[in-house]
């Protein structure tokens, strides 16, 4: 087997400096023309960045020898993180249809933790309201007078 090494010359010319720099101007217009994220959608992938890492600590489970127990365990962490991230399309999302459907799969993903715990003899958590229902209330110092609470919304441009 031979090994041929062929040193490499670069000559400089003319239309290797005009490639060089339409390849150059082509790269900054492409980060210029890259789309802006406003805060709705920053707040939005952070808020999903979150529940994913929140959901894949929490599935990292160390097998008990129990398969269902290790599946609910799995599967519960997994569910509670479709629940947060149709959380966030329903605070920041403006598409109605999937705003639907993010409501289904909160509740749909709900009833599923609530089976889950269940089959394996586990304890449903207690009741309280659906992350959709809770109400922002507002102390009455801060609105300077005995203000009702505000109304029941995700997002207050919906």
């Amino acid at each position: 087997m031979h090994d041929f090494h062929f040193p490499l010359r670069l000559r400089r010319t003319p239309g290797m400096l005009a490639a060089l720099a339409a390849a150059a101007a082509f790269l900054t217009s492409s980060v210029a023309a890259a789309p802006r994220v406003d805060s709705g959608a920053a707040a939005f992938a952070q808020e999903n960045d979150v529940a994913m890492d929140r959901m894949m600590a929490d599935m990292a489970i160390q097998p008990s020898g129990d398969v269902d127990r290790d599946f609910a365990a799995m599967m519960i962490p997994h569910h509670q993180g479709a629940i947060d991230m149709a959380l966030a399309e329903l605070r920041h999302g403006s598409n109605e249809q999937l705003r639907r459907i993010a409501q289904e799969i909160i509740v749909e993903q709900q009833q599923e933790i609530n089976a889950m715990h269940l089959a394996v003899g586990q304890p449903l958590l207690p009741a309280a309201p659906a992350p959709t229902q809770t109400r922002l209330i507002l102390p009455a110092a801060a609105t300077g007078a005995d203000a009702p609470p505000a109304p029941s919304h995700i997002h207050p441009t919906h």
